[in-house]
């Protein structure tokens, strides 16, 4: 694992120690779960940008002609 040096304001520093003390939880792994997150939906975004095209010409313009078809 490696480590990673971040500069964060006070307020944001002390919301993560608050955060931390009340879910009993390392601010570590709090930050390590949200750059995770973070990093998954960015991926899915990128993802869906490539594929809008191809879906569109198939008929899928909306989440819900997705659900609908998969339904």
């Amino acid at each position: 694992m490696n480590t990673l040096t971040i500069r964060l304001p006070n307020e944001l520093k002390s919301d993560l120690q608050k955060l931390s003390q009340e879910q009993n939880k390392p601010v570590s792994d709090i930050v390590r779960e949200s750059i995770r997150r973070y990093v998954a939906v960015e991926k899915f975004r990128a993802l869906r940008k490539k594929v809008l095209p191809f879906a569109e010409a198939q008929g899928f313009l909306t989440d819900e002609d997705v659900f609908r078809a998969i339904s």
